[in-house]
């Protein structure tokens, strides 16, 4: 039996792992952030929900992150306090993020999280790791979907110029 067989849990990260997970945690820190920010600025009652299920999403990611993080005698990365709850009308119209913004911001979010996750599924050595983050990215997958049909229904979504094949009579 090699190193790398057995209990997964208790095989080494290796240094690749490391640096994912921690950099993981770091980045869903700031999501939170963000999306609770974003919360203060958003309108759409849709959206609300959609930001709520996000900051939910990553609370949950966090703590099994921060389970690895801990079992394997690796420091947390620092988080930002939760900023203070606001009423839209408090704050200036020009100072506002805009719903349409805070939809798109969402989606591009959305989508480096799951390469990020792709990325350290692919570095993994450890099953369990490869696990944890191949959920991450089914649960963002789901995620996703929900912000674009929202940014779909809502007439927020800016597509890229769209290629119509004008041969295909022929």
């Amino acid at each position: 039996m090699g190193i790398l067989s057995g209990n997964p849990k208790d095989e080494p990260l290796h240094y690749g792992e490391v640096f994912d997970i921690w950099s993981a945690q770091m980045v869903g820190n700031n999501m939170i952030t963000c999306y609770q920010t974003m919360l203060n600025h958003a309108g759409d009652k849709d959206l609300k929900k959609l930001l709520t299920e996000a900051i939910e999403l990553c609370q949950q990611q966090k703590v099994q992150v921060e389970t690895i993080l801990k079992e394997n005698g690796i420091g947390l990365p620092p988080a930002q306090p939760e900023p203070p709850e606001a009423c839209l009308e408090d704050i200036p119209v020009g100072a506002r993020i805009p719903d349409p913004a805070i939809a798109a911001a969402l989606s591009a979010d959305i989508a480096a999280e799951m390469v990020l996750c792709s990325q350290v599924i692919g570095k993994s050595v450890r099953e369990d790791v490869a696990m944890i983050f191949g959920q991450f990215h089914n649960q963002k997958a789901a995620l996703g979907a929900k912000t674009l049909r929202l940014n779909k229904e809502k007439g927020w979504l800016i597509p890229p110029p769209l290629h119509l094949n004008k041969h295909q009579d022929c």
